[in-house]
């Protein structure tokens, strides 16, 4: 007997093994279907569209924007595989109007002198590591947050590199992003080059061992919510008030680049956004560099008004 349960089960599969989605992705939905198959138990009803509706319209009430928006994505996508497979002979949001206004937030950034303060506090504990066990826990620390403002990648992607994916010969990264998609991005500053050599060479046993490039300190794959709590650390011992994020070192890399005029398309390709429209989010930001132009730039300082 088929239940609602059984053709997610299906989705899911067909989702990893045919669409080869990253895991990631699949427990986002899993976690979205299951919500679903909770409030609607019934398979009668559960492709009915005012169920459909009800249950969008409780997301709304219970979810941000942002949320409500990758749940609803979540379902429509499962809706479009069960008419694929003929399981579903009328789809529900054929008929659904599920647009919506979504504010738009602008991204924060750190400013450049809070993250010269944080990287000097990586290399101030470095120097003062008392023991081994700090001093490797530094080399590897300099490493990750050296790369992850060198290049703007994702945490997700900076955690996933295999040991293959950095050449430091030619000193370029290769990123798998979102959707499969591959970048390639090169390293250009020699201080990140010494960090990541330096980390490599320490920890290259448990890197062939773990199998990827950044490893904790049981030799396993090192994860998000490491990096998240090392950022905290040191964001503490630099003197830092503003809670700082690994995305916000993405965000910070972008509005950085454009402030100093680089083409939003050159941006646009090294963060492996698919649309321009996401990168445009950037030109909002830099108001320190419109600042300048308005300051130094308008035509109304060259002009001399006679006063009278």
């Amino acid at each position: 007997m088929n239940t609602l349960n059984n053709y997610i089960t299906g989705y899911i599969e067909y989702c990893e093994y045919r669409k080869r989605l990253d895991t990631k992705t699949l427990k986002a939905y899993k976690i979205d279907l299951k919500q679903y198959a909770d409030y609607c138990s019934d398979l009668s009803e559960c492709f009915c569209k005012d169920v459909v509706d009800n249950f969008i319209t409780s997301l709304h009430k219970n979810h941000k924007p942002k949320t409500v928006k990758r749940k609803i994505a979540s379902l429509k996508a499962f809706f479009h595989y069960l008419e694929y497979k003929e399981i579903l002979e009328e789809n529900p949001f054929a008929k659904l109007d599920i647009r919506f206004r979504e504010a738009k937030l602008l991204p924060k950034t750190i400013p450049f002198h809070s993250i010269q303060a944080f990287l000097s506090t990586l290399y101030a504990q470095k120097k003062q590591a008392e023991s081994e066990y700090q001093q490797r826990c530094s080399i590897r620390d300099i490493a990750v947050i050296e790369l992850l403002f060198a290049t703007g990648m994702r945490i997700s992607e900076l955690c996933s590199l295999k040991p293959s994916d950095i050449d430091l010969e030619s000193n370029n990264i290769l990123i798998y992003g979102k959707g499969a998609k591959e970048r390639i991005i090169q390293i250009g500053n020699p201080e990140v080059i010494v960090a990541l050599k330096l980390y490599k060479e320490t920890f290259l046993k448990e890197i062939d061992s773990c199998g990827y490039f950044f490893v904790n300190r049981l030799q396993h794959k090192l994860s998000d919510q490491s990096v998240r709590l090392m950022i905290n650390h040191y964001a503490r011992l630099a003197g830092i008030s503003q809670h700082i994020t690994p995305h916000m070192f993405r965000h910070s890399f972008a509005t950085l680049l454009l402030e100093q005029d680089v083409d939003i398309r050159y941006i646009q390709r090294m963060l492996g956004h698919s649309s321009i429209s996401t990168t445009e989010i950037y030109t909002h930001v830099s108001n320190s560099k419109q600042k300048d132009i308005l300051v130094h730039k308008h035509p109304r300082n060259k002009m001399d008004i006679n006063k009278g």
